[in-house]
């Protein structure tokens, strides 16, 4: 189970740090991930960070938000810096591993996140 929390409303050029904790064992297996989805938009990649620490980022946020993990907190961040009111959006995170010929997915409650002055 992945819980996400942070969102809330912040004026542009301000800073956000959205969380996710997961629960059950084998988080540090797992290819965490931050998708957003904004109004009459798909569901697309913010980031994601690797078992063994490796980063992606969308075009849209390079340079502006970086992902990390605390493997021993079983938790995965997004620090969001100098948010543009086209960052609001619901944030969603992921957590993936393939393992064998069968691949796990799963999906946490998205937080909400509104830049707006």
């Amino acid at each position: 189970q992945l819980q996400a929390s942070g969102g809330g409303l912040v004026q542009p050029g301000g800073s956000l740090r959205l969380s996710c904790a997961a629960s059950g064992s084998g988080f540090r297996n797992y290819a965490m991930g931050w998708y957003r989805q904004a109004p009459g938009k798909q569901r697309g990649l913010v980031a994601s960070i690797s078992p063994g620490g490796s980063t992606i980022y969308a075009d849209t946020v390079k340079g502006r938000f970086t992902v990390s993990r605390d493997n021993a907190e079983n938790t995965v961040y997004v620090q969001m810096d100098s948010l543009k009111p086209e960052d609001t959006a619901v944030y969603y995170c992921n957590a993936a591993r393939v393992l064998g010929i069968s691949r796990y997915v799963y999906w946490g409650q998205g937080t909400l996140v509104t830049v707006s002055s």
